[in-house]
Parts: C-alpha cells; sequence; structure tokens
C-alpha cells in the first residue's frame, strides 16, 4: 500500500533536513538494524495480515502518548506526509489517529520538560497538521475527530504555551470542523472565543511574524525548529524568509476563513463587524504569496449579505472607498468589491450612505459585459445606479450632491436617451458618424504629437460625443487615447475613470495593454500600490501572450515596466507595515532597492504556477460550506508572461531567467523614461 511504502521510505533514509543529529537524536544506524522497540510503529506497518496490522496500529496510536520514544517524531512526520498526499484514506482516522494526535499535542500543552527534549518540540506542530489534513475534504473525518480535538486545538490558538507556526496549523484544522454543518455545533461552544482569537489572529499576525522571525537581523536569534519547519532542508536564509511570508499570507486567510464559517450562519456579527476589525480588513488581501483566498473582501462580502453587516459596512467611509477602488482593477476579486457595492445600492436603508462614493466609480463600470463567469454586468450596474431615479424626481429629497446629481443625469441620458435615439439611425449614417470620429480622431493625434496636450483632450472628447455607442472599439481608444492626456496634465482621477471605461470595452475585459499601463500609471501617482502592481502585470502578461517566440526560461521585462513592479511589490510587501513600524520607511534589513524578496517573486511570475508559491495544500481544501460553494481562484490570468513591444527597440530591458533570477541588460540610467514610454504613445 502508498502509506506503508511512504513509512518504510521516511524510516530507512537520513533523518529529514529539520531533524537535525545531535547527542540527543536517533542514531543513523538505528534506522537500518533490526528493531527491538515495542510497539514500533514502523514495524507495525509491515505486517502482512491486514487485521493484526490494524490492531497493532491502533494499540501505537494508545501507547504514542503514554511512552517517551525519541521514534514519536518520525511517526509523526510519516503520518503528516500521509495525511497531505492520501487524505481520503480512512484507515488511521478509524485506528484513533485524532485522539492520538490529540493526546500528544496536550501533554505538549502540560510538559514543558518532555516539551524541550529531543526532537519533541516538533511534535505539536505535525500533530495538528495531521487533524487538519484528514478533515480537510471528509465530513466524516471530521465527526471522527470534532470530540477529542477542540480542546487542544484551542490551546494552540490561544498561543499563549506556543507560537505562530503551531497557530497557523490549529486555524487551518478549526476552520476545516467549523465548515461541516455537522461539527459546526460542537465549535460553537467556543463561538465568542473563537471569533475573539480569529479576529486578533488575523490582525496581529503579520507584526507578530515580523517582530519575531522576518525582521530578526540576527538569523542565531531565531528559533530554529521554526527555521527548520519552513524550509525543510531547502534553500537558505532568502528561501527561509519567502517561506515565512507565505506561512504568515495563509494564518491570516485561514483565520479570514474561520470567521467566514460564522458571518455565512449570521453567527456573532455583532463581534465581526466592529469598527477596527472593518477598518483592519480593507487591508487583509493575502499578498502575492497567497493568491487563492480572497481575504479580507471575502468576509466584507459575507457581512454585505446581511441587513445587519450592510449596515455597519455602508457606515465605514473606508472600507466603501476600498470596495470602490478594488471594482475597479484587475485583480481576480474585482467582481467581489462590484457584488458589496450592489448589495449595498439595492437596500434601501444603505443606498444612500454609499451613493454618493459609489456611483462615481460605478459609472465607469456600466458598459462591462463579461468578467469572468458573471455576464451583463454592466447592465447590472445599471440597473442598480438608476433603481428609484427618473429625470423627473431628480432625486433632490434624498439630499445628494450636486456632483452626483449631474453623474446621474449624465448617466440617465447615456444609457437611456442616448440609447434610444441610435437604435433609430441607420447604417449609413452609422458610417458617416465613424468617419467623421475617425477624421477628429486625426486631429486629436496630430495636436497631441505637437505637444497641445489639452487641445488635444477636447477633440477627444468631441470624438466620443459623437461616437455612436455600438462601436466599442472605435471608443475604447479614445477613452485611452484620452487616458494618456489626463497623464501629462496630471489629472490621475480622469486617467483612471478613462482608462477603466476603456478596458470595460475591450474583449476580454481588462485586456487592453495601453489602458493597463496607464492606469497603472494613474494608481501609483495617486499611491494606491497594490492597484497599480495588479495592472501593470496584467499589462506584462497580455504582452507575453501575443509574442508566440517567447520561451519559458528566458523573457525580457520592458525596464519601466519591471521598476513600476519593483517598486509596488516593494510598497504591497505582507510585512511593509510591520517593517515601518519597527524600522520606519527604510528598509534596514537590505540593502536592495527592489524590495527583499524582489528576485524569488520574479521567479515564481516566471513559473507555471503564475505568481503562486510552493504551497502544503490548496486553500479551499473543500468544495462547499453548508451547500455554499467557496470561490475559486482567479488569478491564472495573472501567470507573468512577458514580451518585448516592437517599438522597444534600443530601450533598456530587465532580462529574468528562470534559474537565475534576475539580470539587468542594457542601461540602467533611464530616470525620465518613465515620464514617456514607447506605450504612451496614442492610438493611430
Amino acid at each position: 500500500m502508498d502509506s506503508l511504502k511512504k513509512l518504510e521510505k521516511i524510516r530507512t533514509s537520513s533523518p529529514p533536513a529539520n531533524f537535525k543529529n545531535n547527542a540527543r537524536s536517533i542514531p543513523r544506524n538505528s534506522l537500518t538494524t533490526p528493531c527491538i522497540t515495542p510497539f514500533c510503529f514502523f514495524c507495525t506497518m509491515k505486517e502482512p495480515d491486514s487485521r493484526q496490522r490494524r490492531a497493532k496500529i491502533a494499540n501505537c496510536f494508545k501507547q504514542m502518548p503514554i511512552r517517551d520514544d525519541q521514534e514519536n517524531v518520525l511517526v509523526l512526520s510519516g503520518l503528516w506526509h500521509i495525511a497531505m498526499s492520501h487524505p481520503d484514506d480512512s484507515e488511521f482516522p478509524s485506528l484513533g489517529v485524532f485522539e492520538c494526535m490529540a493526546s500528544l499535542i496536550q501533554k505538549a500543552l502540560n510538559d514543558k520538560e518532555w516539551l524541550s527534549r529531543d526532537q519533541n518540540i516538533y511534535i505539536p506542530y505535525y500533530a495538528a497538521h495531521v487533524i487538519g489534513s484528514y478533515t480537510m475534504k471528509k465530513v466524516e473525518f471530521a465527526e471522527m475527530a470534532v470530540g477529542s480535538v477542540i480542546p487542544p486545538l484551542m490551546e494552540l490558538l490561544r498561543g499563549k504555551k506556543m507560537t505562530w507556526v503551531e497557530q497557523r496549523v490549529a486555524v487551518r484544522a478549526l476552520g476545516h470542523l467549523a465548515s461541516y454543518e455537522r461539527t459546526f455545533e460542537a465549535l460553537s461552544q467556543y463561538e465568542e472565543e473563537v471569533v475573539r482569537l480569529a479576529m486578533s489572529l488575523a490582525s496581529t499576525c503579520l507584526d507578530v511574524v515580523y517582530d519575531n522571525f522576518v525582521g530578526v537581523k540576527d538569523t542565531k536569534m531565531r528559533l530554529k525548529y521554526h527555521s527548520d519547519l519552513l524550509t525543510r532542508g531547502v534553500g537558505g536564509l532568502e528561501m527561509e524568509n519567502f517561506k515565512a511570508e507565505e506561512w504568515t499570507s495563509q494564518i491570516q486567510c485561514w483565520s479570514l476563513y474561520l470567521l467566514n464559517c460564522f458571518a455565512y450562519k449570521e453567527r456573532s456579527l455583532n463581534i465581526i463587524c466592529e469598527e477596527e476589525f472593518l477598518k483592519n480588513l480593507c487591508g487583509m488581501w493575502g499578498g502575492l504569496a497567497n493568491h487563492v483566498s480572497p481575504a479580507g473582501v471575502g468576509l466584507i462580502r459575507i457581512l454585505c449579505y446581511n441587513k445587519y453587516g450592510r449596515k455597519k459596512i455602508a457606515e465605514m467611509k473606508e472600507v466603501i472607498e476600498y470596495l470602490c477602488n478594488l471594482s475597479r482593477s484587475s485583480d481576480d476579486w474585482q467582481y467581489m468589491g462590484i457584488d458589496c457595492l450592489l448589495l449595498l445600492l439595492k437596500d434601501l436603508e444603505t443606498r444612500y450612505k454609499v451613493i454618493d462614493i459609489a456611483l462615481l466609480f460605478l459609472v465607469d463600470l456600466v458598459e462591462l459585459r463579461d468578467l469572468g463567469d458573471r455576464t451583463n454586468l454592466g447592465e447590472e450596474i445599471t440597473k442598480a445606479l438608476l433603481l428609484d431615479y427618473s429625470k423627473e424626481k431628480k432625486l433632490m429629497k434624498f439630499n445628494i450632491s450636486s456632483k452626483v446629481q449631474k453623474a446621474f443625469e449624465d448617466l440617465w441620458d447615456w444609457k437611456v436617451e442616448r440609447r434610444r435615439k441610435e437604435k433609430l439611425i441607420s447604417e449609413e449614417k452609422l458610417e458617416e458618424r465613424r468617419v467623421l470620429v475617425g477624421l477628429i480622431k486625426q486631429q486629436a493625434n496630430r495636436l497631441y504629437c505637437l505637444g497641445e496636450i489639452e487641445e488635444a483632450t477636447r477633440k477627444y472628447s468631441e470624438a466620443l460625443a459623437l461616437c455612436p455607442i455600438r462601436l466599442g472599439k472605435e471608443r475604447m481608444v479614445l477613452y485611452s487615447n484620452r487616458a494618456q492626456c489626463q497623464l501629462l496634465l496630471k489629472d490621475p482621477d480622469s486617467a483612471i475613470r478613462d482608462s477603466t471605461r476603456a478596458l470595460c470595452l475591450s474583449t476580454p475585459a481588462n485586456s487592453h495593454g495601453k489602458s493597463l499601463w496607464r492606469r497603472s500609471q494613474a494608481y501609483d501617482m495617486k499611491g494606491l500600490a497594490k492597484e497599480s502592481l495588479m495592472d501593470c502585470i496584467m499589462f506584462i502578461n497580455g504582452c507575453i501572450k501575443s509574442d508566440p517566440e517567447v520561451t519559458k526560461r528566458s523573457v525580457k521585462i520592458p525596464y519601466y515596466a519591471a521598476r513600476m513592479i519593483s517598486k509596488q511589490m516593494e510598497a504591497t510587501w505582507l510585512f511593509a507595515m510591520s517593517r515601518s513600524k519597527s524600522h520606519g520607511d527604510q528598509d534596514e534589513s537590505t540593502g536592495n532597492d527592489e524590495g527583499p524578496y524582489y528576485k524569488e517573486m520574479m521567479r515564481n511570475m516566471m513559473d507555471k504556477r503564475g505568481l503562486s508559491t510552493i504551497r502544503e495544500e490548496p486553500f479551499n481544501g473543500k468544495e462547499e460550506i453548508n451547500g455554499r460553494k467557496l470561490e475559486r481562484p482567479r488569478r491564472s490570468s495573472k501567470r507573468a508572461v512577458i514580451k518585448r513591444p516592437t517599438s522597444q527597440i534600443g530601450l533598456p530591458y530587465v532580462t529574468i531567467k528562470n534559474d537565475h533570477g534576475i539580470h539587468y541588460g542594457g542601461s540602467k540610467s533611464c530616470e525620465g523614461y518613465s515620464k514617456f514610454s514607447p506605450l504612451d504613445v496614442i492610438s493611430f
């Protein structure tokens, strides 16, 4: 059987890299000499008779917590490998593995002397991980576990006797137990404490890991078993730090996942909707190290499905602005930001608390057609915005600002009046309009080339006013060109608005390269680093997909795009805020201007996994929570694939190779180049 082969390989091979030999370690030759240990788990697995083997395994699980055996660490390491690779195998769960793991965790919590002996410090981590892996997919296994594992897992979650490493696997396992209807109630006995602990862990884990691990300059001061668990002997300091970032992101996302389980059942909403925590949620996005979880916005959306949750969120200006920025980004969770705003707009009790902000953002998305598997999203947005509006009412009784009132009137004229009029236009008239718009665009292009940017902007606006709605491609180019003019006029808000409208008209949505690059620059001007980074990654990805000659092992990125990615990755680094709290704005831990993990992240961008990193398991292990499907990752489109644009000949580049990190090629002295690159040239 596969389990036997895997355990035999672990036992007969040299000890894992994270279990270094010392005076008290297991001697190497003891792994190959005949075993004389009673209740030896590895020998038990060799038993040919299946009935006897099962009986002996059950006995081993009972004896393991009460016997002081140095081999326990190797056994748990083997069980961890099996649980990860065969989580559906019922043999060990049915023979008492959960009771054994719970007892080992409890022993570690109660007996400090035992915990510090030999390699026992690793046992609580592996025991909790085994529990989480077996309960990840099978409700039957969760039911077997729930009676014994919750108290020790709660102790790990509290973090008073163990560390963030154990908290990570504890919150993961508790999240699996909370996912099933049949085991949720057992965990709900600790409801208020679980919710508050998960909120605290999600809010503080970045600072804790940075202060106690990543930000520690003297690596000898780091807990050795943390370093060993993180790398398992693969890679050095850089990999250690990189994995710490990934694990911290998982702690935060799994904590939010646990809160999702309670929020979905409308439990403890008064606690979850505390003002400070809702503000914190806006900064929880998982980072590039964990792209499979919607993180903070996932919980916000669940809260928006509830009347109480909508009321609390509508009162938070910071949350509304975050959702608005997300809705106009190329982030994979863009549709969640849109969903939240639509839910708030459709509720008449919250509609006029958010309309002043939301309308000015969503109006740029009314021509959005398909977004992933969502169809006619623009029409849905239009209906929500015009829910109770008419030309006669004008909504004056709701104390709406004149700017918003004007936006309503423009939207009505555009989506209702103009559409009705243009239905009557004949094909002959349509062609005349097309020719006239083309002539005006040529005039605008000429003015742009002469440096008459304001005049060019007015001409593009004139062309847009005449261009029929059905000429989507022509309007996309006009919006994108006008966005470039607004960038040069230092008007990032208008540039974002126009480039967003252009991207809504592209097929598929968010695929027009020049508009992505222009919006990335505009977001950078406003200090919105994450939105700028997402657009820049999408821009690079789109470039490479259009070049069939690009190889996977060696690609070239235009220098200006590489520099933008470098800047925004540094600004959006998971520990950026924690670092600034500890060291100020200057990163004292590295002299690299491109950020602490730039090279490693760029290598991952080139990898076939896209922007993901090595993960022990998919975050969304189960298919549903109480019948409701979990969100699936949609960042596959972010796989960085790079192209050298044909108009970029002779300009500086960054050459990236998977195996060797990043190597600069060409001149690096182009400080003024970011202000005007070949992609800033308008479309003719």
